[in-house]
């Protein structure tokens, strides 16, 4: 392990300067789902691609319905149906004047027509009153001709999604740099992309050492807890944006930690180890992986340093195998586990992605507590708290050891406390890293 001390800010700028973006791929929408795009989207095709109807009701002349009232309706002859995936009318046919055509959601305006009438404002077709809703076509296909009551007038384009509404052909549909979500899969799709080029999502592999672990679900022995390491950062790694793979724990065994990176690294992008990075006798990681560089390849290799941060301060990076895969090494108490992969993997995976921006959000509030907090003078203290935003208070949950994993579940935020600070009082605006 080196001497040297490194800071917070030292070592995450080391981490950062040595992952690249992933290269960039082209994939189905389907597949693309929380990936980063790499080129912008343009729109080939108006959205919509033609005028159509926004309700299910009568495509008429505005001239003809001026002045409708229920007592004095207007009434036109229906000379056809418009359903939605039709092609509108027959060639030859138009709206003309005292005439309608029923038309259905979605389907295009037929030509003379000018806006679209609801059908509760209408008779429906029926002779009666304002009707309910449009009688079933396969029900009642005499409702496509006869005479039509209309109860309202309209104005022109009224109820009538205009061609290019919502995007214009050239237009911008998505600048590159954006994350593909549900709603930009759905934009794709209704301009007609069936791919896109993004950067893929990392694949993350997490695994805990210690011969101490045990899987949940299993019975406990003797000395043993559950492994819950694995299991709190793959999911963060899920939730970062990464496809992520939990092995189960490893034994305090360095060739059989060794060989089991050594497998896994046919699936990653990154790998994270949680436990055996400090100064123990048994502290498999930094036995396992000191000495794994390529001497041929200068920064190969993972080093293990102390940082000036609590809880945290034993932390190992590096690269290895024929790809130089990055692997952080990280604390084994959950609670260092769990900050250093905020404060480190968090921001790696983000990187892979090609994110440009790849922190978490960051805010300042009031402390919120009974005594001042006190913090160890050259180190960066992250804290658990729970942030109210409206009241603009950030209150500490649970203590400062770093196994009391309990209060991680309570927290939406890491209090800051930075180096030169060693006593904060309550209400003292301090930095926070919001966690959600």
């Amino acid at each position: 392990m080196s001497s040297r001390i490194w800071s917070v800010d030292e070592h995450l700028d080391d981490i950062l300067a040595s992952v690249r973006p992933l290269e960039p791929i082209e994939l189905q929408l389907p597949d693309a789902q929380g990936c980063v795009l790499v080129k912008d989207v343009v729109v080939e095709v108006a959205l919509p691609p033609f005028d159509n109807s926004s309700m299910d009701g009568y495509a008429v002349r505005v001239a003809d319905v001026e002045g409708a009232s229920e007592e004095f309706p207007a009434v036109l002859t229906v000379i056809g149906d418009v359903a939605a995936g039709s092609a509108g009318l027959a060639d030859d046919q138009a709206v003309g004047p005292g005439q309608a055509a029923r038309i259905m959601t979605g389907a295009p305006l037929p030509a003379g027509a000018e806006a679209v009438v609801p059908v509760e404002w209408t008779d429906g077709g029926t002779g009666e009153g304002p009707a309910d809703a449009m009688r079933a076509h396969s029900g009642a296909p005499e409702g496509a001709t006869g005479e039509v009551r209309v109860h309202r007038p309209v104005t022109a384009g009224a109820h009538v999604r205009e061609a290019g509404g919502d995007v214009e052909p050239g237009a911008l549909a998505l600048a590159a740099g954006s994350v593909v979500g549900p709603a930009q899969i759905g934009l794709l799709a209704a301009i007609g992309c069936a791919t896109v080029v993004v950067r893929p999502r990392p694949r993350v592999v997490v695994l805990s050492t210690g011969s101490e672990l045990v899987q949940p679900g299993e019975q406990l022995a003797a000395g043993q807890i559950y492994d819950s390491n694995s299991f709190a950062l793959t999911a963060a790694a899920r939730d970062a944006g990464a496809i992520a793979y939990r092995v189960g724990a490893v034994s305090d065994d360095a060739e059989t930690l060794r060989a089991t990176i050594e497998d896994q690294l046919i699936r990653a992008d990154i790998v994270v180890t949680t436990g055996g990075v400090s100064v123990g006798a048994y502290d498999v990681v930094k036995e396992a992986l000191s000495s794994v560089g390529d001497e041929d390849e200068p920064g190969s290799g993972v080093e293990f340093r102390k940082l000036a941060m609590q809880p945290g301060k034993p932390q190992g990076f590096g690269s290895i195998g024929p790809d130089h895969t990055p692997l952080l090494a990280l604390p084994g108490n959950p609670v260092s586990s769990y900050v250093s992969f905020e404060l480190f993997v968090r921001p790696a995976i983000r990187a892979l992605m090609g994110l440009e921006d790849v922190h978490r959000p960051t805010a300042r509030a009031r402390l919120d507590t009974e005594k001042a907090l006190t913090s160890p003078e050259g180190r960066r203290q992250f804290l658990r708290g729970r942030y109210d935003a409206e009241e603009g208070t950030v209150t500490p949950v649970g203590g400062s050891g770093s196994h009391l994993i309990a209060a991680l579940a309570q927290a939406d935020a890491l209090i800051v406390v930075d180096e030169d600070t060693t006593s904060v009082e309550p209400g003292t605006e301090t930095d926070m890293i919001l966690l959600r």
